[in-house]
């Protein structure tokens, strides 16, 4: 029995630790990015942290990502994160969660303006990122091995805990992708950028995003592709929707005539199925005599 309790407990540890894995969803390119519903699920403001992360950390070309700041003297509002909720993966011997976004921290105020903004609400977006501390006792030899985009939950009572269905883990390739909207671009470099991940933004649409946001132009462009156009694609597959609708109205008559032929297959399905049901009767009666 004692054998039994632990197998049975092990079984239960085992089923919860998929469970929280799978829970939380990956994103592996800016295609997977626009799903996210930014702007009512998700604050916008979490897309321009998430672009600030990935501009300011360094990849390598084996995909290793290296920390260019210190969380732990809390470089950029950014500290600790116990995970106590569990909504992350024990962490492995060695390791340490930290998190940045908080524009309420001490040092927030090093993050560059176009995170901070004027009136940045609600302030919930957060970047967790899970450290490998080597054993040379210097921060700057600490590598991320995986990074996640949350959000504190919106009611005030819930402060301080993370909503497990809007966390994701972001892959190396996305931030790679994100890596390309830099903080400057010129005309050039949008058009490339347009080409690359939209191609139904117009040049008007362009050169208008390089007037209106100057140096920040590529974020701009990543802000319209990420998030302008996913509702732009919404309306018009809901327009799609209405006209097929309307079709389907408008076609249906003239399916009527196939109604006679329908019924008069039903009746003799029926009648081959009666006649059936007779003969097994007749069958089994003669059995029992």
């Amino acid at each position: 029995m004692m054998m039994s309790g632990r197998v049975t407990s092990a079984c239960v540890a085992l089923l919860f630790t998929l469970t929280s894995v799978s829970a939380v969803k990956k994103l592996n390119s800016i295609k997977d990015l626009k799903k996210l519903d930014f702007g009512q699920s998700v604050p916008e403001h979490s897309l321009q942290l998430l672009h600030w992360f990935a501009n300011v950390v360094d990849i390598d070309t084996n995909n290793v990502i290296q920390l260019t700041f210190d969380p732990s003297d809390e470089d950029f509002g950014s500290h600790y994160y116990g995970n106590y909720e569990r909504l992350l993966d024990r962490l492995p011997h060695g390791h340490q969660y930290y998190t940045v976004g908080n524009l309420n921290r001490s040092n927030a105020e090093q993050l560059p303006d176009y995170v901070r903004g004027e009136n940045v609400w609600p302030n919930r977006g957060r970047i967790v990122f899970r450290v490998r501390e080597l054993n040379t006792g210097r921060w700057a030899f600490q590598r991320i091995d995986r990074v996640y985009l949350t959000q504190h939950y919106e009611a005030h009572e819930e402060e301080g805990m993370y909503d497990p269905a809007h966390t994701y883990k972001i892959s190396v390739h996305l931030l790679r992708e994100i890596r390309e909207f830099s903080v400057e671009g010129n005309q050039q470099t949008l058009s490339y950028l347009r080409n690359r991940f939209a191609g139904n933004i117009s040049d008007v649409q362009l050169q208008d995003i390089r007037n209106t946001w100057g140096n920040l132009a590529c974020l701009g462009l990543l802000l319209l592709i990420v998030i302008q156009e996913k509702y732009s694609i919404q309306h018009r597959h809901q327009v799609a929707g209405k006209n097929a609708q309307h079709k389907y109205v408008v076609n249906f008559p003239e399916a009527r005539p196939q109604n006679n032929t329908d019924t008069s297959h039903c009746c003799t399905c029926l009648l081959l199925f009666l006649f059936v049901a007779v003969v097994v009767l007749i069958f089994l009666s003669s059995l029992v005599r």
